[in-house]
């Protein structure tokens, strides 16, 4: 992957994100039901440079709208965001993540960004780019086996991190004792992923979206289908690494997401401890076939031959119920 600034902040990419979100405060009510009385409106998600987002409490006393830029606390300074959730949706956001613990603290928006943090910025994101190529020559005077991905200037330009990519450790002090000096701010040096290098760049995938990890998978994650050697017991000696692959080169997030309703019937090569597809069983709730077979997620699927319905069983307890030892 070429190197990328991320320009998720006040970009097209940005507006089609806050539309997705507008949409779904739009339908709150019909998917949560009515507002309890008790639910308030001082959390809301905040997004930040590089697609992160986050959690904050809204002591301004004005309420927020979608899209809204604000000044946020950010480790003994402050940086600016845009507002991407607010009320009940960014409630039941923190309850799917599994924050909503007693006695958590939240970091506080400071203000509504006025004429003045916008103009400042803009000036800002203007900076940055100079900065990036300081930052490009840096790395090459100090002949350094790294690749530079993004660089983000704190609003207050207290604090700047510099984000990158490399297959071993680097000694990279000497460089930020340079920056240190060419930029008077204090330096962080982050290593992220390949995939995290392609959530930054928020750019869009193959399938002509934007890419997942960029737009709405919250969370980064391994995925399931991360060795490459099992797509080769389905592939049929064919090779489909342009199908299963991202800009990150790594599998596709979407993949993980993949469902096989009716199995996988022209597997090749199914193992043996997997049943024949169609073979006959009895259940207490009447005879039924299988219907197709799972080989990665190590599932097989159950058609009532009554009810026409399927059933989803692991294989060990599908063989411990019908397989005689």
């Amino acid at each position: 992957m070429s190197n990328v600034i991320c320009s998720c902040l006040l970009g097209d990419n940005t507006r089609v994100r806050l539309r997705l979100s507008q949409l779904l405060h739009s339908e709150m009510e019909a998917i949560y039901g009515a507002i309890a009385d008790d639910v308030s409106s001082d959390i809301c998600e905040v997004e930040l440079q590089g697609c992160r987002r986050e959690f904050f409490v809204n002591n301004t006393g004005i309420p927020f709208t979608i899209g809204m830029q604000v000044i946020i606390e950010s480790d003994g300074g402050y940086d600016f965001g845009i507002v991407y959730s607010t009320g009940q949706i960014a409630r039941k956001k923190i309850q799917l993540k599994g924050l909503d613990k007693s006695g958590q603290e939240w970091t506080a928006v400071l203000r509504v960004a006025d004429e003045s943090d916008n103009q400042a910025i803009v000036e800002l994101k203007k900076r940055q780019s100079e900065i990036r190529e300081v930052c490009l020559n840096k790395i090459k005077k100090h002949e350094l086996d790294l690749k530079l991905v993004d660089v983000e200037l704190r609003m207050d330009q207290q604090k700047l991190s510099v984000y990158y990519t490399s297959s071993h450790r680097v000694d990279f002090r000497t460089l930020v004792r340079d920056l240190a000096g060419e930029f008077k701010a204090r330096i962080q040096m982050v290593q992220i992923t390949t995939r995290e290098e392609a959530r930054r760049a928020n750019a869009f995938g193959p399938c002509g979206c934007l890419l997942c990890c960029s737009s709405w998978i919250p969370k980064i994650h391994a995925n399931p289908f991360a060795e490459k050697s099992q797509y080769s017991e389905t592939s049929g000696n064919e090779s489909h690494a342009f199908n299963i692959t991202g800009l990150c080169n790594r599998p596709k997030c979407c993949l993980g997401y993949s469902k096989h309703e009716k199995g996988c019937r022209t597997q090749p090569n199914v193992p043996s401890q997997f049943p024949a597809t169609g073979s006959r069983v009895n259940t207490p709730e009447g005879a039924a076939v299988v219907d197709g077979v799972d080989v990665q997620k190590k599932l097989v699927w159950l058609r009532y031959l009554k009810s026409d319905q399927t059933r989803r069983l692991p294989l060990n307890k599908f063989n411990a119920l019908f397989v005689k030892k």
